[in-house]
């Protein structure tokens, strides 16, 4: 077949695979099932059952640690294992959780409810109205998706009588945004008919809706223009504080925040580009460009501190808690009764400082990061008047088993402080014994140096023979930070091969932390957006030309990984550097960005990677599109590209063009694989999640060692 030919009306490729975006069309399954049976039968020749079943082992191990979020007296889990797939929602006593063998109150069975209501529930949460005495929590609007996508059904829940409620809430499946506006109305943001959601498919409107009342005669509250991203109003809850907020996310790194004042809401006077949180009587303000505020610079990444009373006055005065430097980022923060935490990273390393707020805003930092490690720290309850002051530790690295901890901030009022204690430990999942993580800097095409971490055997030979898994995003500002993950480290790390000359060769992870991620902030994020996307993928290329440089490894060694941005991230690897790798493992991908508007949550993204309806930015749009790139003649490495059928995020028929079309134009060793659901994670409960992993890994162990069929 010839390569495809450009339609003069857009110069864009005539799309000869259009057909397969029809998401359920019968023969666009019965593509999808031959696809999948030609994979399946690959991956039967390998060790991919086994490796499923030791995954699934560590997604099923009843020793995890159950993170639990504390509302009243009592902490809340949600819980998938063997016996309970689709899952458990439970909770329990601070004694008891602390005890060794916790006893939970199950308040929902996923399991039998799907089973009794005939449908696939898959988990999405919940939210709890704040109870008048903050203590007897017992009303929750529980999210549940129908087939693991992210349009769900939220109905009222009694955590007291676990029930649903009688004749109580309940909003059909969309992509909804809902929040409590009091005991007997909700805000309500869904799919309310025509001219209700915006063109990226998510709610444009918010409307009270009132207890009894049909969904189509609550209130009109708030709307945005429907070319913006997403409406959200909410309820501050806070005793004493209690407010409505609305929001207008115009995209991804614009929004107009506003504060409702009797029959009016009235918009904070900030930039569409500073992230704003409103907490009590503070008003956070963090900029992601530079912000000239009275005369004053304020740098993207920084964080800023007013009263809130008085900034809505008029008064512009602000404290700056926070100034990034080259080394050094803000990732998130929390508020305890009384202080302030921030969760920064320096090169990649994770470092917390705890502010006072009644002290000048003095700033302490938190003994409790070792090296080459993440650890985020955040506020246990801080409306709890004896746990206010109280803060959880979550501590992780590559070859570190998590460890939730949880102490005591000091402050007026308060006991006195406690240093933080470890409360659970995760068990140890893989041999890590003579494994290292070392950190390294590439050095991209524009002389950026660009971080990677390396986890490998102490006594690695530097021969270029190595299997090497290189994984990346660099996009959303998302940042990617040492975890420990048994899935790695069974499905990569524990594994052993003998070469040709008899060498015992072990599993090489790599993360590598490009541009168009968070790892330094907006600034770095911003390195990398719409035209000029490609610094992420010269920095990803510029990792792996290093790992060879270095002898970790070789081409025909080294794999790429990626999902969702990521899966764009590794599509572009496989079309612009396929020199530089010996398979790629590509999932849940973006690859077609002539069309990615006009897909599922598409539009969303524009801020992002551009708009290919301007002709001025499909230029440079189509540089990146990976659909468009793919080219005859030219030797692909092994490429597994696969998807989920009920992805309404990115969807299903990128994945399903890319690899029709690389197949068409004589790229022999391309295979496919969707899952019939899971939604965008790709997997709907632990054993589909298995499955999920063990085919990427089990495809590119045999085809990087050499042995695929």
């Amino acid at each position: 077949m010839t390569s495809p030919n450009l339609d003069a009306a857009d110069s864009a490729p005539t799309d000869e695979f259009l057909w397969l975006e029809d998401i359920y069309g019968e023969k666009q399954l019965d593509w999808v099932r031959s696809e999948n049976t030609v994979t399946e039968n690959l991956l039967s020749r390998t060790g991919f059952q086994q490796t499923e079943e030791r995954l699934l082992e560590v997604l099923d191990s009843t020793d995890r640690i159950p993170m639990v979020a504390k509302r009243g007296e009592h902490y809340y889990n949600f819980w998938r294992d063997a016996e309970h797939p689709k899952g458990l929602w439970r909770r329990t006593t601070w004694e008891s959780y602390t005890s060794a063998d916790t006893e939970w109150e199950v308040l929902l069975d996923l399991d039998a409810l799907s089973a009794a209501e005939g449908t696939e529930w898959v988990w999405g949460g919940s939210m709890f109205l704040r109870p008048a005495d903050g203590v007897s929590y017992r009303r929750a609007l529980v999210s549940l998706s129908p087939d693991g996508g992210d349009a769900a059904r939220y109905r009222e829940f009694d955590v007291v009588d676990r029930a649903f409620v009688s004749g109580g809430f309940d909003i059909p499946a969309a992509k909804s945004r809902i929040s409590w506006a009091d005991e007997d109305s909700l805000y309500v943001g869904t799919d309310f008919g025509p001219g209700s959601m915006t063109t990226s498919s998510y709610p444009r409107t918010s409307r009270i809706l009132r207890r009894g009342q049909a969904l189509l005669d609550a209130e009109p509250f708030f709307e945005i223009p429907e070319d913006h991203m997403m409406a959200v109003v909410q309820r501050d809850q806070t005793p004493g504080f209690e407010r409505d907020l609305a929001v207008d996310i115009i995209d991804f790194y614009n929004t107009r925040t506003f504060l409702r004042e009797g029959s009016d809401w009235v918009q904070l006077d900030v930039p569409l580009d500073v992230n704003v949180d409103v907490h009590r009587q503070w008003l956070l303000l963090r900029p992601r460009t530079d912000w000239e505020l009275d005369g004053v610079i304020h740098p993207a990444g920084s964080l800023l501190a007013a009263s809130l009373e008085d900034f809505t006055a008029g008064n512009r005065s602000v404290h700056r808690l926070f100034t990034p430097d080259a080394s050094t980022s803000l990732q998130s923060w929390s508020w305890t009764r009384d202080r302030l935490l921030l969760n920064l990273l320096r090169d990649v390393s994770s470092e917390i400082l705890v502010l006072t707020p009644e002290d000048g805003w003095r700033a302490d930092i938190l003994d409790a990061c070792p090296p080459l490690h993440s650890v985020d720290a955040y506020a246990v309850d801080d409306e709890d008047e004896a746990a206010g002051n109280d803060y959880w530790l979550i501590s992780t690295g590559f070859l570190t088993p998590s460890t939730l901890s949880r102490g005591t901030l000091a402050g007026p009022g308060s006991r006195d402080g406690r240093r933080a204690e470890a409360v659970k430990t995760s068990p140890t999942m893989f041999d890590a014994a003579g494994l290292t993580v070392e950190q390294h800097f590439a050095v991209s095409a524009d002389g950026t140096k660009v971080p990677y971490f390396q986890v490998g055997p102490e006594d690695l030979v530097l021969d270029g023979g190595n299997p090497t898994l290189l994984n990346g995003y660099g996009g959303f500002e998302a940042s990617l930070t040492p975890a420990y993950s048994g899935v790695v480290g069974r499905g990569w790390l524990e594994r052993r091969t003998t070469d040709a000359d008899g060498v015992e060769r072990h599993g090489v992870y790599v993360l590598a932390n490009i541009r168009g991620g968070g790892e330094y902030g907006p600034e770095w994020h911003r390195a990398a957006l719409q035209e000029k996307r490609h610094r992420a993928y010269e920095d990803f290329a510029a990792v792996a030309e290093d790992l060879v440089a270095r002898g970790v490894t070789s081409r025909e060694h080294l794999g790429c990984t990626g999902r969702s941005n990521g899966g764009l991230l590794v599509g572009n690897m496989l079309t612009t550097y396929p020199h530089l790798f010996g398979a790629v493992s590509c999932g849940v991908p973006l690859l077609d960005m002539r069309r990615y508007t006009k897909l599922s949550a598409g539009y969303s993204w524009i801020a992002e990677y551009g708009d290919p309806d301007d002709p001025a930015q499909w230029e440079f749009v189509q540089t990146f599109s990976p659909y468009h790139l793919i080219k005859e003649d030219v030797s692909y490495p092994p490429t597994l590209i696969w998807t989920a059928t009920s992805d309404d995020r990115v969807g299903p028929v990128q994945a399903r063009k890319m690899a029709a079309r690389m197949k068409a134009m004589g790229a022999d060793k391309v295979w496919f694989h969707e899952a019939l659901e899971g939604g965008h994670a790709g997997a709907a409960d632990n054993r589909q999640s298995a499955r999920m992993h063990a085919m990427s890994y089990e495809f590119l162990w045999e085809a990087l060692t050499g042995r695929l069929g």
